[in-house]
């Protein structure tokens, strides 16, 4: 269920990108999250009104299943290769949202400015796009895909409660920047959203905390030796 929602945030890294952000970036966000989830409800009640939901404990083809179940195997196949096609679609949306946020660390000094090049024809950042194109393959030749999908769990909810106590410390910190979105709800929203992310990362294997923990060492390392001394905030030149 959870994966079924993650990647909307990625229209938030294309925000640079949006004429009126303001207006766009909630319609696109809530808008499709609505549509989604109306469908998700409607297919899950069709699939469970076919086939007993017991039937579906350990199965990662739900959708196909209830089709071979109703005597439909031909229109099965072409829901498993929908499926293959759709995860491409995912990888290409992640990728894109990757690519933006590493090329605004690298314009605000965080990382080496080489990634906030810019393609002088396509006006995209090109470098930044083959580097994390070149890094996710990378991933996923050599890391099994149970140990990824919690990785990706564990990262993304980790994000969300840290973007969620940023909002609630720059609403008191710096009530005079110019904002245009702003979250709704606050405090309440973003206490909700830190208290429901802590609660899935509970619930996370310990294998899975290590292997966080040792990435972030990572990213604290990167950060104190070389972002925090040439980070535009702080004095650095770009």
């Amino acid at each position: 269920m959870f994966f079924a929602f993650i990647g909307f945030d990625a229209v938030t890294s294309a925000a640079e990108e949006v004429r009126n952000p303001h207006r766009d970036l909630p319609v696109g966000i809530i808008g499709s999250l609505t549509v989604c989830t109306v469908l998700y409800v409607i297919v899950a009640a069709i699939m469970t009104g076919v086939v007993p939901f017991a039937k579906f404990a350990g199965v990662d083809h739900p959708v196909s299943l209830v089709l071979q179940y109703a005597g439909q195997n031909w229109v099965a196949g072409f829901v498993d290769l929908g499926a293959i096609l759709g995860m491409t679609t995912v990888i290409l949306v992640m990728t894109f949202g990757q690519t933006r946020v590493i090329f605004a660390m690298s314009r605000d000094g965080l990382l080496p400015a080489k990634l906030s090049s810019v393609h002088p024809v396509h006006a995209t950042p090109f470098f930044a796009t083959w580097t994390v194109g070149i890094v996710f393959a990378m991933i996923a030749a050599f890391v099994p895909l149970n140990v990824l999908a919690e990785l990706i769990n564990i990262g993304t909810l980790s994000a969300f409660t840290l973007i969620s106590i940023a909002v609630l410390v720059l609403r008191r910190t710096r009530p005079d920047l110019h904002r245009a979105f702003r979250c709704p709800g606050v405090p309440v929203v973003p206490l909700l959203s830190v208290g429901f992310c802590l609660f899935l990362m509970a619930h996370l294997q310990a294998l899975t905390w290590i292997a966080f923990l040792i990435w972030l060492g990572i990213g604290l390392s990167i950060y104190f030796l070389y972002a925090r001394r040439n980070a535009v905030l702080h004095g650095g030149t770009r």
